[in-house]
C-alpha cells in the first residue's frame, strides 16, 4: 500500500512559479515511476510529468521547457516546480505512483498507475 500526500497548491498570477510536492509512504519508493497529473473542470486527467526511479523524465507537450519534475528519495518526495504559468496550467494536480518498470512511451496513461494522491488546486490568475 502506498499514500501519496501532494503540496503547494494555491493561487499564483500568469508568470509566476509554484512547486508542488508530494510526499509518498511505503517501501519501493526509491524504484517507483511517479507521476503528475492534472484535471480542469469538465475535462480529462492530462499527463503533466513522470520520473523513473533512476531519473529519467518524461514531460507533456504543454508543459516541456516550463515544468520540472524531480525526486529526493531520502524523502520519499518527488516535486513539481512549474515556471512561466498561465491561466490554462489551472487545475487540479495529482501525484500518481506505479510499481511497473518505465517505459516512456505509455507513463502517460492513467491506467500504469497504482495509486494516486488526493489531488491539489493549482490556480493561475490572468
Amino acid at each position: 500500500q502506498v499514500q501519496l500526500v501532494e503540496s503547494g497548491g494555491g493561487l499564483v498570477q500568469a508568470g509566476g512559479s509554484l512547486r508542488l510536492s508530494c510526499a509518498a509512504s511505503g517501501r519501493s519508493f526509491s524504484t517507483n515511476v511517479m507521476g503528475w497529473f492534472r484535471q480542469a473542470p469538465g475535462k480529462e486527467r492530462d499527463f503533466v510529468a513522470g520520473i523513473s526511479g533512476s531519473a529519467a523524465t518524461k514531460y507533456s507537450d504543454s508543459v516541456l521547457g516550463r515544468f520540472a519534475i524531480s525526486r529526493d528519495n531520502a524523502k520519499n518526495t518527488v516535486y513539481l516546480q512549474m515556471n512561466s504559468l498561465t491561466p490554462e496550467d489551472t487545475a487540479v494536480y495529482y501525484c500518481a505512483s506505479s510499481g511497473r518498470p518505465w517505459r516512456s512511451n505509455v507513463i502517460n496513461r492513467p491506467n500504469e498507475y497504482d495509486y494516486w494522491g488526493q489531488g491539489t488546486q493549482v490556480t493561475v490568475s490572468a
